[in-house]
């Protein structure tokens, strides 16, 4: 919901830092990979319990991930790239709940199941989504050039990252905030269902 305003204000400075880079030589997938790297390393810290920490690692991962797509404009931009953008985003997502999980298995291990599944579902609307909308050769500039389809939605990359900041900033809250977090993610996914419905009706 958020991404379309953070991207306004984001992406130039984003540009400037990626062509720089790009000029340095640094490729667009290893940014992608490094902010994987990144993740996993908050995860760790999480099941640590290191929450300041990690907060401070999530976001200079998801820095990296935004980072990538600008070095990949700065340079040439490959459907490879744009895969492993968005298969090493979902392990991103699904790092950091485990992390929690690990930090305390009786207090966030059914909650953290909980958000696993939200991002499942929905996760896998907004993928069979984007394929039905190849099928259809449908195309949208809503959130920049992507790889594919990218629908909007309540529950987006800038809502999930401060759902994580916010379960870092307040670790014994996370019981609540990843319930109500879970709950907006499979709204999203509901969302995108009806959505579907009403685009990809089939002319009888």
């Amino acid at each position: 919901m958020l991404d379309g305003a953070v991207r306004k204000h984001l992406d130039p400075i984003l540009d400037r830092l990626g062509a720089a880079l790009a000029r340095g030589g640094v490729g667009a997938n290893a940014v992608t990979i490094t902010g994987l790297a990144l993740g996993l390393v908050a995860a760790v810290l999480i099941a640590g319990q290191y929450y300041l920490a990690a907060a401070i690692v999530i976001v200079v991962s998801r820095l990296c991930d935004g980072l990538d797509g600008a070095v990949a404009r700065a340079t040439r931009k490959t459907d490879f790239g744009g895969f492993l953008d968005i298969v090493l985003d979902f392990a991103f997502y699904g790092a950091i709940p485990l992390g929690f999980i690990g930090a305390d298995p009786q207090a966030n291990g059914l909650v953290g199941g909980l958000l696993l599944f939200s991002f499942y579902v929905n996760g896998s609307s907004f993928l069979a989504y984007a394929i039905m909308a190849e099928k259809r050769a449908m195309t949208t500039d809503v959130r920049g050039a992507k790889s594919l389809y990218f629908t909007t939605g309540l529950a987006e990359a800038t809502e999930t990252i401060a759902a994580f900041l916010a379960f870092c900033l307040f670790p014994t809250w996370f019981p609540l905030l990843e319930a109500l977090f879970a709950v907006v993610c499979l709204y999203t996914a509901l969302s995108r269902i009806v959505l579907a419905r009403t685009r990809f009706r089939d002319v009888e």
